[in-house]
């Protein structure tokens, strides 16, 4: 079967390389170009594609009545989409004689949407997975080929999750493609009613609020942590990062977001939550990371000394 491929990002390198190296044939490769000011930590779709001779577009549109034309040309009987940005329309799905698939980073209907592998970390969830799913017009929602499942580990982050997921990404593609080329693949339906969807994050999101317990803003210290931007704070209306915190006990009295200088394991600040305490073990001024004691020692807040409530923050200073 001929085969067309959109994909971007760790997961889409990954399958895009266990399709290839299962010798499928791949006709063409539809990725983005990377976008200035974003961190490229992963490996490139097109410099796969074209290390493998196979022909790449890197189209701002995927829609676009040309870029459609040229994907028909390439007469696929399927088309596979691996962590692309993009929704495609009905235009761009039909190209495909046996359907459009869709490798999506959860176990759907569960976490439709964008960002599920930040998402997942940040509700505190335990075990998330790939669906590889049929594609209409609706994100997330067609009928589902197969799943895997991965488990979520207390100190995995965004990154090491996302590795997680690309290897499950391509045991799925290794079990799945002889089953839809032979005609033998499932096709579950989705239960909607037990669907949940969640957006796109911003950076902005990675707003701690003191307040919440501590276990929250653990996970959305690891959600977020490298090579996404980070989880901040303000203290005395300055950001400040946070690149990992750990859990510690209640600081009796304290009022959420109190600093306590060195009471953390290693001289690290101790900072009141909502319940409990975090341990800040790296943080950084923008654009720095260091040690929480090395940033004790050289930002030395005042005793009694509280970060700011989210609201009083106001605007980063740029």
């Amino acid at each position: 079967m001929r085969i067309v491929v959109c994909a971007y990002s760790e997961v889409g390198h990954a399958c895009l390389d266990e399709l290839l190296r299962m010798g499928a044939d791949v006709a063409l490769v539809v990725t983005h170009r990377d976008s200035p000011g974003e961190s490229i930590w992963f490996g490139s779709v097109a410099d796969r594609a074209r290390a493998a001779g196979v022909p790449t577009l890197l189209p701002d549109d995927a829609n676009a009545p040309e870029v459609v034309e040229a994907i028909a040309a390439a007469r696929p009987d399927l088309l596979f989409s691996f962590y692309f940005r993009q929704m495609m329309k009905r235009s761009l799905l039909a190209t495909a004689r046996h359907g459009a698939l869709n490798l999506h980073g959860s176990l759907l209907p569960a976490y439709r949407g964008r960002a599920p592998v930040n998402w997942v970390l940040v509700n505190g969830e335990t075990e998330t997975g790939v669906t590889l799913h049929y594609m209409d017009e609706k994100p997330d929602h067609g009928d589902v080929v197969a799943r895997r499942r991965v488990a979520i580990d207390r100190d995995d982050t965004a990154l090491t999750l996302t590795r997680k997921l690309a290897a499950a990404g391509r045991e799925t593609m290794r079990e799945a493609l002889p089953l839809l080329e032979s005609g033998r693949a499932p096709r579950e339906p989705q239960d909607h009613a037990r669907s949940s969807y969640f957006g796109g994050r911003k950076p902005a999101d990675g707003a701690i609020d003191w307040t919440w317990p501590a276990e929250r803003v653990r996970n959305l210290v690891r959600a977020v942590t490298e090579p996404w931007p980070g989880a901040f704070t303000h203290l005395g209306g300055e950001p400040l990062l946070v690149w990992w915190a750990e859990t510690a006990p209640a600081l009796e009295g304290a009022r959420p977001g109190a600093i306590v200088p060195g009471a953390g394991a290693g001289g690290v600040p101790r900072v009141a939550c909502g319940e409990g305490a975090i341990d800040l073990v790296s943080v950084g001024w923008r654009g720095e990371k260091t040690d929480g004691a090395r940033w004790l020692a050289a930002a030395g807040p005042a005793p009694g000394a509280r970060f700011d409530a989210p609201a009083a923050a106001g605007k980063e200073r740029t």
